[in-house]
């Protein structure tokens, strides 16, 4: 089986493949990354832009890789809710039939600070790292791991997030016809 993940970030690939992993433990397969435009922008301010951009990568990936099984677009957002900024992320899978399946993150409430920055323009990984004084954390654990002392890590949410978007690829209940 080919994968391919729209990123060549470490995160989202080793997400990829650890969801495969789990719900297809007996199938090689190989993993391939490439880098195709999400068409929402660097940082997706709401569900909707964040959603499209999933759908956007996923697409993109089956474009530059016809030869491929499944293609994964994975994009994280954020948006204020009553007044509170929240991260939160997308997962679509393009699938050998042509279908999609997409499944949507845990949200995840940011403090007032990154809610500041972010307001003043900055991204939302550049945000995190000055708050938290750390380098780079969108290729590691993110808000999550970062906010949660590692228990959860944008990794982890998204490896979840992941085997949820495969769950109509593996169950049988989603190829049944409800037509009578």
């Amino acid at each position: 089986m080919k994968i391919v993940v729209a990123s060549h970030n470490p995160v989202k690939i080793n997400a990829a493949h650890e969801a495969f992993a789990t719900l297809f433990p007996d199938t090689p397969f190989e993993m391939l990354s490439v880098e195709v435009d999400s068409g929402v922008g660097d940082q997706p301010m709401s569900d909707a832009a964040t959603r499209a951009g999933a759908r956007a990568r996923a697409t993109g990936a089956k474009k530059e890789r016809a030869d491929a099984d499944f293609w994964v677009g994975i994009e994280g957002g954020i948006e204020v809710i009553d007044d509170q900024l929240m991260a939160f992320a997308w997962m679509a899978i393009n699938g050998p039939t042509g279908k999609m399946s997409e499944a949507r993150s845990t949200t995840l409430p940011l403090p007032p600070a990154i809610k500041e920055l972010v307001a003043a323009g900055m991204e939302l990984g550049e945000a995190n790292d000055k708050v938290f004084a750390t380098v780079n954390s969108k290729q590691g654990g993110g808000a999550f791991g970062l906010l949660t002392a590692g228990l959860h890590t944008r990794q982890s949410v998204y490896t979840q997030t992941l085997v949820m978007a495969l769950i109509p690829f593996v169950n049988p209940l989603y190829s049944q016809s409800t037509q009578k």
